[in-house]
């Protein structure tokens, strides 16, 4: 587990929003050296690893979003910087949140307002918006702008934190914390026997285009594909049909994008291997790049597994080390046993 948790710990705290995944991708591709897995970038940007089965007839793709929600310079007003959202954001958390001006230089600020004691009586009690809010990065008017230029990216700063019993906090556990599991799927593979040929795609954009998922499967066209991202975890609040909790393994989607051999395959192997698994019904797009690679030239096969986390596109989102571990294990286990049959939608049985 401690190598999981450093791991997971370079890639949250590292910046890759929307867009800009350079930094985030340069530690997978440290990682996939060192398990001599080779890899490469396509055109858009999504870093490709590649794993060949002992018979290359068929392909499965992997996919796991690496950018992170985050924030971008639209204006100057006087000596701080307005900005927009990228990638859905709560405006309740924004207020005091330290972040990274990502300019000619990288610059620590934070968001600030005015205080409230001078704020029209009708905003005092109420939810500030962006329009309200400002970054302040401790600059004068002039040094900001030779500093900063409008459309520069903004991170969220926030070190992961270490909570009881293997449950972590931190700023881009979605997706790091499936990145994370990705990367040990390959290591995992290199101890396995894998008939099918494996492509791992580390897909950019995830949080506002879909671009990486939709363009890398269009051109790998596999067999079948697999997404893997994070879900709600059940909290205080939460409706009483919504059961998926931390702590319980994987989420394995079952819905109208997700094709029923394939889930019901991968059901049976977490049976079979005694791996807790929870199951989430879906009724229409999951939102996931799993939307995208379903549809992609005429239909992949897909199937969704989610780790669950709490606090979604918060700097405080936290997600439990085992789940990750079992992510791994599940998937892994799945791969090796892929066959022509699981793609015979429910004729496959369980």
């Amino acid at each position: 587990m401690d190598e999981l948790k450093g791991l997971l710990k370079r890639l949250s705290e590292t910046e890759g929003v929307s867009a800009s995944e350079k930094n985030p991708k340069d530690i997978v591709k440290e990682e996939l050296k060192k398990l001599a897995i080779s890899f490469k970038e396509d055109r858009v940007g999504n870093l490709i690893a590649f794993k060949r089965g002992r018979k290359s007839n068929r392909k499965v793709m992997l996919a796991s979003h690496i950018d992170e929600i985050g924030l971008m310079v639209t204006s100057f007003d006087e000596n701080v910087l307005r900005f927009s959202t990228i990638g859905g954001f709560d405006e309740r958390i924004l207020l005091g949140l330290e972040v990274i001006v990502h300019g000619k230089r990288p610059l620590k600020g934070i968001i600030g307002s005015i205080p409230p004691h001078f704020l029209p009586k009708e905003k005092q009690k109420k939810v500030l918006s962006i329009e309200d809010l400002f970054i302040d990065v401790g600059l004068s008017g002039k040094e900001l702008k030779k500093n900063v230029e409008v459309g520069n990216f903004v991170s969220l700063k926030k070190n992961l934190e270490e909570l009881l019993n293997e449950r972590h906090s931190g700023k881009s556990l979605d997706n790091r914390a499936s990145v994370t599991a990705l990367i040990s799927i390959f290591e995992e593979l290199n101890r396995v026997n894998h008939n099918w040929d494996v492509y791992g795609v580390f897909t950019v954009q995830e949080e506002i285009t879909g671009l990486g998922a939709l363009s890398s499967s269009y051109n790998i066209f596999p067999d079948a594909g697999i997404a893997i991202d994070v879900g709600f975890g059940k909290q205080s609040g939460f409706p009483s049909e919504h059961h998926v909790e931390l702590d319980k393994g994987p989420t394995i989607t079952i819905g109208p994008n997700i094709h029923p051999g394939l889930q019901n395959g991968i059901v049976k192997i977490a049976k079979d291997y005694e791996i807790p698994y929870q199951i989430e019904a879906e009724s229409g797009p999951t939102g996931t790049d799993a939307s995208d690679i379903q549809i992609s030239r005429s239909g992949i096969p897909t199937i969704l597994v989610s780790i669950p986390i709490l606090y979604m596109h918060t700097p405080c989102e936290v997600v439990s080390l085992k789940d990750i571990g079992r992510t791994t294990r599940l998937i892994s286990l799945f791969i090796s046993h892929l066959n022509v049959d699981m793609l015979k939608g429910d004729k496959y049985a369980t």
